[in-house]
């Protein structure tokens, strides 16, 4: 294993445009990544910063779906709002880019057709669900149902998110399309996989013998996955929304999006660095790293891998793959489709300029090596007895009796005494303690290690009491305020890797931009930062404290969102039906000529959002009818239907179109409607009676 790296190249999962980003995503991935990029870059050590968005996943097309709109839509917009808040929030990607770029398409297209032409994939005909209705494949997420672990519903193909447990479609009990609500029948559909058991024994070695160093999670997990044996996995799926499979016969399939998105860090390079991207993936000089949640482990320590291998062509490994847990919201899972998370573009706007209290909060609860939680309460108790009273405040403390005695001036050290030597002497071993847990990827103890400089720096002044000292030894106070001034420049350089915004308004109150020499990571440690003389700007409060009326406003918009999910579950729970009408005759009913019929052709009427125009076969004559149903139904859904229609409606009018009959719809009093459609195939025009 390569210790000697000339570069570092550093990866983040790349979160899906279907939703923003809430404080899971920021715990589990991009806080500490951020961390240990800054880090590095304090070290002078070369590094690249790489994400983006995936934008071909199933879950876009579901939200395209819901909301009536494009999937490149629900993308452009999330993609945006995402790229703003990372910023905001200061995480500092060098390249922050996207999966439906041309760029990517191109690099997707080009390294699946060498592997495909290499032979690497196995080629195989399977049964997959299809939506009859609704004429498609069903991928994983377009089938719910019953989860046969909790007995929860509405739990999807692949995964049920109120248990977490990772299903099959097949395990689903009482499966039904999520595009039609149909049961869906298996049809065969032919796809490609890549056969990792092929590279099951070189996994094997590479992860369970090289790389014992990674985190237990990961490595255990791993370890899991290659003992229980390794299968074939698509690369291929039936739908139309990805990047296109590049091979004949291959229409209307696109590439699994577990296969696409890794390709985004070697894409979004490309993108920055057209002539320059082979260094940092084809050279043995550079170490990659990526960050990631636990639910990516297998795809970037074995899949991804995998696929590398595969391509060959000096294509690196990664050095380590630093996945955290997951972060829970006041004891719940976060879960975007029940809307329990903190996103963090509205935590911007409701907390404007405390980007670096979320960074500090996340950190120091990150879930590291098991599941955390995090609570509004614990927020502020972090900001007010950690950040304010111990970090903010020895700052405010130091800088404030400096002006007070020294007219802002960072007075000589003429008086020095052991507790200033024993004082300073500890800042050393901080340092190593910070450098060594994040070399390791320990955030959440470095961070602990920074703090424990300032609780340095606020026990020296509590012991030595300038303040007192003034009255009579103005020479000693000179010692005293310059010693902790030098902790209050050590500090400045600590903290830089965690709180970015922070650091910078601390920079700004000891007037670090005219120093001679800029403080880098190198300096800390040192006890002469800040030269006699050197004047400083007045003091400022670093943090404020988060009061009562804050909390309690986050508290009451978690409990609406709490309320209005059990509100919708009861309602789900409970099947409302109309009440029943008056009574009706034999003869009222046999006046009515219901029929089936096969609806031939179907479009839009023009300037309405509910109508649609269906030309019919009911076995008696081709006819038009115009029905409400193009909320609930596509043109291309209804047509080849069999449905059920009042025959001897009286025709009327309807926006210029004459209307011959009405569709028999099942209508719930949600207002969901369904067609009413012959259990199985029967011949136009067969009479229902």
């Amino acid at each position: 294993m390569n210790t000697n790296y000339k570069r570092n190249l550093v990866t983040c999962a790349l979160p899906y445009a279907n939703g923003p980003v809430h404080i899971g995503h920021l715990a589990g991935v991009y806080v500490p990544a951020d961390i240990y990029v800054r880090y590095l870059r304090m070290r002078g050590r070369e590094t690249l910063f790489v994400c983006g968005s995936d934008e071909h996943g199933v879950p876009i097309t579901i939200k395209a779906r819901k909301l009536g709109c494009t999937p490149q839509d629900v993308v452009d917009k999330y993609h945006n709002i995402i790229k703003k808040s990372f910023a905001d929030f200061g995480i500092d990607f060098d390249i922050y880019s996207r999966t439906s770029s041309e760029i990517h398409h191109k690099t997707a297209s080009e390294f699946f057709r060498k592997l495909y032409d290499d032979g690497k994939f196995i080629e195989k005909e399977s049964e997959q669900y299809y939506d009859e209705e609704a004429k498609t494949f069903l991928a994983d997420r377009y089938i719910v149902g019953t989860c046969p672990k909790c007995g929860a519903e509405g739990a999807y193909g692949d995964q049920c998110e109120k248990c977490g447990s990772t299903l099959s479609p097949d395990e689903l009990i009482n499966p039904h399309s999520a595009i039609s609500g149909s049961l869906p029948v298996k049809r065969a559909t032919k796809h490609w996989y890549l056969p990792l058991d092929q590279y099951e024994p070189w996994l094997r070695k590479w992860i369970l013998d090289g790389h014992k160093e990674w985190k237990t999670n990961v490595y255990g997990q791993c370890k899991s996955w290659i003992d229980g044996g390794l299968q074939a996995r698509a690369v291929s799926r039936d739908l139309d929304w990805g990047v296109p499979v590049p091979v004949d016969g291959a229409e209307g399939k696109v590439l699994y999006v577990w296969f696409d998105a890794p390709i985004g860090y070697i894409s979004n390079t490309k993108e920055l660095l057209p002539n320059d991207w082979e260094k940092w993936w084809k050279s043995p000089d550079t170490k990659m790293v990526h960050f990631i949640g636990k639910d990516n482990i297998v795809f970037h320590c074995i899949v991804f891998p995998s696929m590398l291998k595969a391509y060959g062509d000096g294509y690196i490994l990664p050095d380590n793959v630093p996945a955290n847990e997951f972060l829970n919201l006041e004891g719940d899972k976060i879960s975007t489709s029940r809307n329990w998370a903190i996103w963090l573009h509205e935590y911007l706007e409701e907390f404007p300029g405390q980007q670096d209290v979320l960074r500090y909060v996340l950190c120091a609860n990150a879930p590291e090596t098991k599941d955390n939680d995090f609570t509004w309460k614990d927020f502020q108790t972090r900001n007010n007895s950690e950040l304010v009273a111990i970090f903010g405040n020895f700052i405010n403390r130091a800088v404030v009796l400096t002006h007070k005695y020294f007219e802002g001036n960072v007075p000589r050290n003429l008086k020095p005494e052991q507790i200033d030597t024993d004082t300073l002497a500890q800042i050393p071993a901080i340092k190593k303690a910070i450098e060594d847990n994040i070399e390791s990827y320990k955030f959440r103890e470095a961070l602990k290690e920074a703090m424990n400089l300032a609780r340095l720096g606020n026990k020296y002044l509590t012991d030595t009491e300038p303040w007192k000292v003034a009255k009579s030894d103005i020479d000693r106070t000179a010692s005293i305020l310059n010693v902790s001034l030098q902790i209050c420049a050590n500090l400045s350089i600590a903290f830089a890797p965690f709180l970015p915004f922070s650091v910078k308004k601390l920079n700004n109150i000891l007037n670090i931009e005219t120093l001679a020499k800029p403080l880098t990571w190198d300096n800390l440690g040192l006890a002469d930062l800040l030269p006699a003389g050197h004047h400083l700007n007045q003091a400022e409060l670093l943090f404020n404290k988060v009061e009562d009326e804050q909390i309690n406003a986050q508290l009451d918009k978690l409990a609406s969102i709490k309320a209005a999910n059990r509100a919708e579950a009861a309602e789900k729970a409970e099947i409302k039906l109309a009440v029943a009408k008056d009574k009706c005759t034999y003869d009222d009913f046999s006046a009515m000529d219901i029929r089936t019929a096969t609806v031939l052709e179907a479009e839009r009427v023009p300037k309405t959002d509910k109508l649609l125009r269906l030309k019919i076969d009911t076995g008696l004559d081709i006819r038009t009818i115009v029905s409400g149903i193009a909320e609930y139904y596509t043109p291309e859904q209804m047509i080849g239907r069999q449905i059920c229609i009042l025959a001897n409606l009286q025709p009327r009018i309807i926006r210029g179109i004459e209307s011959k009959g009405m569709i028999l719809m099942a209508k719930q009093e949600d207002g969901k409607m369904r067609v009413v459609s012959p259990e199985e195939k029967v011949l136009n025009g067969a009479i229902v009676s």
